[in-house]
């Protein structure tokens, strides 16, 4: 068994990163070298834009090459409760950002050629008791009413179609969303801005950053030091340099997942669907197949960051989890284990912007594809003069600071308390 992702293993390194220092000048500094940062250097370059990616690590390191393989539409929360706290228009344009996430991945894909398995096999929503299918038949019907005319609710009896699990009591199929290969796509997503031409810089970690006179920005990277007329942040959840304004709105959450050998004709048994699977539990999983039959099982096992050890203890959780909702894959190997860390925000809304004359797209909660490339996309426009009003579905929206964090989730462990309590109860 490997301790490393997936995604990143199996997939072709980005082999187009620059050498050397940063250049000492650019028009536009992307911080971050995940999916919105990629997305944003894809676009300003076609635009014309003089853009460079400074990234910590390597492309796709973190969150964006460490996720469970899933590219769903639909939003973290409840629609009901986002259209009472933003009215029916904004909760809308919100709610139809995450689909043309996915239509915009999709597009990407298919205009510059990227093999990287996608494809609309659709997210089904599982019942884990009875009392969360009659929940989800509320929300089927809410939906099909406003946002999702397409949805589907299927019946206990009828999930033998989708599903080879007794587990669960009922589900909500979502038909517009997907899956890819997230190695596969972060390599050709960042091939496609080079041929554009960005230039990517890995191994730059960010450690300074100084507002100029005229509104320019010197940022102190460790390949150097370079001016910029603009700066997007696309740094998820980074514990480390000089974001603390951020740091004090994003808490960082491990999320953890397995992959299984392939299953061979067991795939087919288990998900003849092939959809990828999510529960309704607080503390649930999220699964799918891949195009060679491995099925990818991930979840919240434990509420802590990821490290060798802790991925390691949290993959013996994940996979006592997949062999009960799965007694068929009793003597299924597990061949990687990893972990990875969602950039959460208290109420899992994203977070895009401007303060200061840096700009910032995060706070994707667990739902990264497909948001992190609509809204780099949609920031590279805004440097580039679009209306924020127009291009960002989360202008203008409050972010406090959560109340007595600092840095490290000293929290944790009394959040996963309180959530498992939760499932208990309900």
């Amino acid at each position: 068994m490997k301790l490393e992702s997936y995604w990143l293993d199996s997939g072709e390194r980005f082999a187009g990163a620059e050498h050397g220092p940063v250049p000492v000048r650019a028009s536009v500094v992307v911080v971050g070298g995940g999916f919105t940062g990629l997305a944003a250097a894809r676009t300003l370059a076609m635009a014309g834009a003089d853009v460079v990616v400074v990234e910590a690590g390597r492309i796709a390191g973190e969150a964006s090459g460490r996720n469970g393989g899933q590219c769903n539409n639909g939003i973290a929360g409840d629609f009901a409760a986002l259209t009472s706290r933003f009215g029916i228009d904004r909760a809308t344009a919100i709610y139809r950002a995450f689909d043309t996430g996915v239509d915009r991945v999709e597009a990407i894909v298919a205009e510059e050629g990227i093999a990287c398995d996608f494809v609309r096999n659709g997210k089904l929503k599982l019942a884990d008791k009875p009392d969360h299918a009659a929940k989800l038949a509320r929300t089927a019907e809410l939906l099909s009413q406003t946002v999702e005319p397409g949805i589907r609710l299927i019946a206990k009896a009828d999930l033998p179609d989708e599903i080879g699990s007794d587990a669960f009591h009922g589900g909500l199929l979502f038909p517009r969303s997907g899956s890819l290969h997230m190695g596969r796509f972060a390599a050709g997503l960042a091939g496609a801005a080079v041929r554009h031409g960005a230039k990517l810089y890995e191994n730059a970690a960010l450690t300074g950053m100084e507002r100029l006179s005229g509104g320019r920005h010197r940022l102190t990277t460790k390949r150097g030091i370079i001016e910029a007329d603009a700066v997007l942040l696309a740094t998820g959840a980074s514990m480390t340099g000089p974001f603390r304004w951020l740091r004090r709105r994003i808490v960082p959450i491990g999320s953890f997942i397995v992959a299984t050998e392939p299953l061979g004709p067991l795939a087919q048994e288990i998900m003849p669907g092939r959809r990828n699977g999510t529960t309704t539990r607080n503390v649930g999983n999220y699964f799918r197949l891949t195009a060679d039959d491995r099925l990818i099982f991930g979840g919240r096992a434990r509420f802590a960051l990821s490290s060798p050890r802790s991925d390691t203890r949290s993959g013996a959780i994940l996979e006592a989890g997949m062999r009960r909702i799965f007694p068929q894959l009793a003597d299924a190997r597990i061949a990687h284990t990893w972990g990875g860390i969602v950039d959460l925000t208290a109420d899992r809304l994203p977070r895009a912007g401007s303060r200061d004359g840096i700009y910032y797209a995060m706070g994707y909660s667990g739902h990264g594809t497909q948001i992190s490339v609509v809204m780099g996309e949609a920031m590279a426009r805004i440097i580039g003069g679009a209306p924020a009003v127009d291009e960002n579905p989360f202008h203008a929206i409050a972010w406090p600071a959560v109340p007595g964090h600092f840095g490290p989730p000293w929290f944790l462990p009394a959040v996963g308390a309180y959530y498992r309590y939760q499932d208990w109860r309900h």
